[in-house]
């Protein structure tokens, strides 16, 4: 088990082995973020950077998936996208909803990766629930940046239709300015899109006529046409698909339920990562 967080403010020092650090951003002291390091990585390892949902639950992330980087030998990166400075994070942040969650990935990014040695040109991505909105849109709009990603748990997505507005679809919104949606590029990224099998409950927030006529009625339905439409337009481009779709039996849209009894950690770790080291030793 891991000790309790411990919080630093100076980022130039290295993270200490097997401790859930909480830092702020040496450049903005209002951004934090969590860091892990597993005992024994050197530099230039891969890099999981994990997105909260909107109860804002990135020590909790970072908690329950600790044990699988020291399994896999990443780094953990959980930025913290607060309600008051990030009101929109799902959709990237636009102009008069916040900040610029993205451009505030880059910078943690970029000051986790100097003082931990972390390989983070292109780093490992997972994202659940508003955290799965933020993931795929981040990936869409910066796909030079992500090696793999899994979106698990998304309430809805954008689509590959560079005839819709984002974040309904690719075309450019006034809204986001200086980001453009290079379909070939995110089509490039491999993705695992994960649900819960009983993650079917019309809550408050899912109700909407528009999305539901256009990207289905439930989470799962959502989920699968996504899936549907991203290998369509790789399709059309005459390029591979590399999106994937899994289900999670027994789980509805609970976090801590998918990774304790559902293996959802195991399961995102394996398709970003592969099989661990003494499994596939087993397996070879």
């Amino acid at each position: 088990m891991l000790a309790p967080t411990a919080r630093v403010t100076d980022a130039k020092s290295p993270p200490a082995p097997r401790r859930l650090l909480r830092r702020v951003l040496e450049s903005d002291p209002g951004q934090e973020y969590l860091v892990y390091v597993p005992r024994g990585v050197g530099e230039r390892a891969p890099l999981l950077v994990t997105i909260h949902g909107t109860s804002r639950n990135a020590e909790q992330h970072a908690r329950l998936l600790s044990a699988y980087c020291d399994i896999h030998g990443a780094m953990l990166l959980a930025p913290v996208f607060s309600a008051e400075q990030f009101p929109d994070y799902q959709r990237l942040g636009r102009q008069g909803r916040g900040r610029r969650a993205d451009l505030a990935l880059n910078a943690v990014v970029a000051e986790c990766a100097a003082a931990t040695g972390a390989s983070a040109e292109r780093f490992l991505l997972f994202g659940y629930s508003g955290g799965a909105q933020f993931a795929h849109r981040y990936l869409m709009a910066h796909p030079h940046r992500v090696e793999a990603a899994v979106i698990a748990g998304c309430g809805w997505y954008t689509f590959p239709d560079p005839t819709r507005r984002f974040p309904f679809g690719t075309r450019m919104s006034r809204k986001l300015p200086e980001v453009h949606f290079d379909a070939e590029g995110f089509l490039s990224v491999p993705v695992t899109v994960m649900i819960g099998a009983e993650d079917d409950e019309r809550d408050a927030a899912r109700r909407h006529d528009r999305l539901d006529r256009e990207q289905g009625a439930s989470r799962i339905e959502r989920a699968r046409n996504w899936v549907a439409a991203m290998q369509a337009a790789a399709e059309a481009r005459q390029l591979p698909s590399r999106v994937a779709f899994e289900e999670i039996a027994g789980c509805g849209h609970s976090f801590r339920r998918a990774v304790l009894r559902g293996g959802l950690g195991e399961k995102v770790f394996r398709a970003l990562f592969g099989a661990p080291p003494l499994a596939a030793a087993r397996e070879g």
